[in-house]
């Protein structure tokens, strides 16, 4: 995105001969800036609502910290997923308060404004070893500009625990259930509910669990409706979805 680039549509703008939806479609297109081992999407948020989400595992942390580094140059804003403490902690080092860090999600923000906060995602989890998932579901909610709820540890092994909360499931836009083992807890709740549900398969669970593989299967074989689902332990996946779902509701 070069400077001369955005003189002319502003220059457009201003003079009445586009608008400023013309505007912002034009800017939406511009290119995007390659750092040759990474090529960082600062106009995801124009086209999608969501800032550009770096995955970090995979990533040396000269990688990292040159992209948020980049990222920050441009005043623009980032969201690094499964980043460990000891990348974090360097990150903060190099670029002060600008990055934050949701240890729980392993979540790290670069430069993220606070949004508002509107309409209402519910996150369940089956189990407490499917919280850090979920965590990392929520907080993206949460950086996306959605309130969120949380309801823990309420699986198939104790229905009355889902049952005795089903008034959360009315006050939600939409919600994001978790779970290992057979993964049966979203039909459940699907079955219970006229909320659009979004199952997450984690990896909790035992030998025959194959590390998600038979939760994944047991959501996509799913007889209850109005069930979309992600790829196994995916939360950011699931919580930018959820928020596409409440920012397209309240037209945002």
């Amino acid at each position: 995105m070069t400077p001369k680039k955005i003189e002319k549509v502003l220059s457009r703008l201003s003079n009445g001969k586009i608008t400023v939806a013309e505007a912002l479609d034009i800017l939406r297109t511009l290119p995007y800036d390659d750092m040759k081992f990474a090529k960082i999407d600062h106009h995801r948020e124009l086209r999608k609502g969501i800032p550009e989400a770096i995955y970090s595992p995979g990533k040396t942390e000269k990688q990292i910290i040159g992209i948020a580094g980049r990222v920050l140059e441009r005043g623009d804003e980032a969201v690094f997923t499964r980043v460990k403490p000891v990348t974090f902690a360097k990150m903060r080092n190099r670029f002060g308060p600008r990055v934050k860090y949701y240890p729980e999600a392993r979540i790290a923000t670069v430069g993220v404004a606070s949004r508002k906060p509107l309409g209402n995602v519910l996150v369940v989890t089956a189990g407490t070893s499917d919280i850090p998932v979920a965590e990392e579901a929520a907080v993206t909610c949460e950086l996306l500009g959605c309130k969120v709820r949380r309801l823990f540890d309420v699986g198939v092994a104790g229905m009355h625990r889902l049952t005795s909360n089903l008034k959360e499931f009315d006050a939600a836009d939409v919600i994001v259930v978790l779970a290992g083992m057979e993964g049966a807890l979203p039909s459940v709740v699907a079955g219970l509910t006229s909320r659009p549900v979004i199952a997450v398969p984690t990896s909790v669970g035992y030998g025959a669990n194959f590390g998600g593989m038979a939760a994944l299967l047991g959501m996509l074989s799913s007889c209850s409706s109005g069930i979309g689902v992600v790829n196994i332990d995916n939360g950011f996946g699931a919580g930018a979805l959820a928020a596409v779902i409440v920012k397209n509701k309240y037209q945002v």
